[in-house]
């Protein structure tokens, strides 16, 4: 009985290391493309020797005929990607508490709208939306990738529901001691939702740093234009570059796999939360 439990444990073991591999293989490839030789990308798996010619050549702009501002594209998706996602924290925390703590009329049918909309193919409103950042002018602009960008309903669906678990004896105490909603939000319940917001803010900070469509869109100034869409563009004058490509896909992930290293606790209390 001890033997046959301790064969299916080990063969649990077998398989959850075969998962991992097979999930973090493409990632290991890619930086090992990206150190590689350029005669050695895409022919060894494991390359004779290391080298940064390929973020080296990244960062000097590319070839001398076409120069690529590489690293402003990288500060570029940093700042965007920043400004997009505290805004979408902000307004998300700010609707999520009116839906779920203040009474007012026709809140049900807000968060019905909510429901429904999250179901609806965004892409469908791709082209109002380039109109209205026309109509601003916000082309070729900052404000183009961020302020279209600032309200998630994803994220509203979440804190709604997190903030309906949360007493409302709490809230009321809060008012009764002269607490505005703004101070509630700011000294209880958002305190309370740190390790919910962890969760909201790491797929929110992940999904507008891969954006890539919208970005291409909005803006054509190349001192502008954010990491994905130049990656995008390497396809075309760098195809035959494979080492690059692989160097600026790994700063693309570095971002996101460094914020989960630094979230990782925060992560897993938010997701025993989700799957309750």
């Amino acid at each position: 009985m001890a033997g046959s439990k301790t064969w299916k444990v080990g063969l649990l073991y077998v398989l959850a290391f075969a998962v991992l591999f097979v999930m973090v293989f493409p990632y290991l490839y890619m930086v090992l493309g990206s150190l590689a030789p350029w005669n050695e990308v895409d022919r060894k798996l494991i390359p004779s020797s290391l080298t940064l010619r390929s973020y080296e050549w990244l960062f000097q702009g590319g070839e001398d005929v076409v120069p690529r501002p590489w690293l402003r594209a990288f500060f570029n998706s940093l700042l965007v990607t920043s400004a997009s996602t505290l805004l979408m924290l902000v307004t998300a925390v700010m609707v999520g508490y009116a839906l779920s703590k203040v009474k007012f009329k026709g809140r049900q049918w807000v968060n019905n709208a909510i429901l429904f909309q999250m179901f609806y193919p965004s892409i469908i409103l791709l082209i109002p939306l380039f109109l209205i950042v026309r109509y601003f002018g916000w082309y070729n602009t900052y404000w183009a990738m961020i302020l279209p960008k600032a309200v998630n309903l994803w994220a509203i669906f979440m804190y709604t529901n997190f903030f309906r678990s949360i007493p409302d004896e709490l809230i009321e105490a809060a008012k009764m001691d002269g607490a505005g909603h703004f101070t509630i939000i700011r000294r209880i319940v958002w305190p309370m939702s740190r390790s919910i917001t962890t969760i909201i803010f790491l797929f929110l900070f992940m999904e507008r740093w891969v954006e890539l469509l919208w970005d291409m869109l909005v803006v054509n100034n190349e001192k502008m234009l954010t990491l994905n869409v130049l990656l995008a563009q390497m396809f075309g004058p760098y195809g035959g570059y494979p080492g690059p490509m692989y160097a600026a896909s790994v700063l693309l992930t570095l971002p996101i796999l460094i914020l989960f290293l630094l979230f990782s606790k925060n992560f897993k209390e938010g997701m025993q939360f989700i799957l309750k």
